[in-house]
């Protein structure tokens, strides 16, 4: 390892660890998953096993504007996590915090308009078609009971 390794290194707001491959450490960005990365790594032209922490500093600022841009690299839009949005009408990909705050805002938006999925979050149930008879249960739990003879 050259003097210039990084252990820790900031990208998009995300501290990640340097002795990672390039790959899994840019996975624990929230958006980017592990081929997403391995497809940005192929775009730029790094090689997807080295060490995050070996990487130059212009290699790291190229890396980050890159990743707040994804949509905007040509991929193709089942790879982006905000196909056809619904208040814009355009394919994009969210990173960090506004993934969250736009994964926030639609359920709000759900709740709003009473739909179904906005319903069954608004009382804590199963969304997606689970069954709730004997699994997702909160509170204290009694038990079955058995009726005395």
């Amino acid at each position: 390892m050259s003097e210039e390794f990084q252990y820790i290194v900031r990208i998009a707001g995300v501290d990640l660890p340097g002795d990672k491959a390039l790959v899994y450490a840019l996975a624990r960005i929230k958006g980017i998953g592990v081929n997403l990365a391995y497809a940005l790594c192929r775009k730029l032209g790094y090689d997807p096993h080295r060490l995050l922490g070996s990487l130059s500093e212009d290699d790291i600022e190229k890396l980050d504007e890159t990743i707040r841009s994804i949509d905007k690299l040509g991929f193709p839009p089942w790879m982006l996590n905000r196909r056809k949005d619904p208040f814009l009408g355009v394919d994009r990909h969210l990173v960090t915090s506004e993934l969250v705050l736009a994964v926030r805002g639609d359920i709000e938006f759900m709740k709003k308009i009473r739909s179904w999925k906005g319903v069954r979050h608004m009382y804590g149930l199963k969304v997606r078609g689970q069954r709730t008879r004997t699994t997702g249960r909160t509170g204290i739990t009694i038990g079955v009971t058995r009726r005395r003879r």
